[in-house]
């Protein structure tokens, strides 16, 4: 920010000497740190408030951008209305002739396989 070299702050520091004195050029400093970071905040809450703003016009300039695009998309495919045909679904597989239950087996409704004994462990 500011390009100072060794000899411009020995300059300032002897100038400062002389002018305040060597008894109070710690206080002086401490306030001027004190201004320094004072400073420093101002211009963090300002940068962070200036990029916000500019956060929130990138925003409202892509959400422009995104609208216009939508209103291209809806204008090259518009919706069904009902002159047009619409698709419908096809009808199904066809139907199978039932079979009478005299064409079928008979067959065990329940389980009736002979349980086996269980076996003994170590057996």
């Amino acid at each position: 920010m500011f390009d100072l070299s060794i000899s411009e702050i020995a300059i300032i520091v002897i100038i400062a000497i002389v002018v305040i004195g060597p008894k109070e050029l710690p206080r002086a400093l401490a306030t001027a740190g004190r201004w320094m970071a004072k400073a420093r905040g101002v211009m963090g809450n300002f940068r962070t408030g200036f990029d916000a703003m500019v956060r929130e016009a990138e925003l409202q300039e892509m959400e422009k951008k995104w609208a216009a695009e939508n209103e291209r998309i809806m204008l090259e495919h518009p919706t069904v209305s009902d002159d047009e045909p619409v698709m419908q679904p096809l009808d199904g597989p066809p139907a199978t002739e039932e079979k009478s239950d005299s064409d079928q087996p008979d067959l065990p409704l329940g389980d009736d396989t002979p349980e086996k004994p269980a076996e003994k462990p170590g057996a």
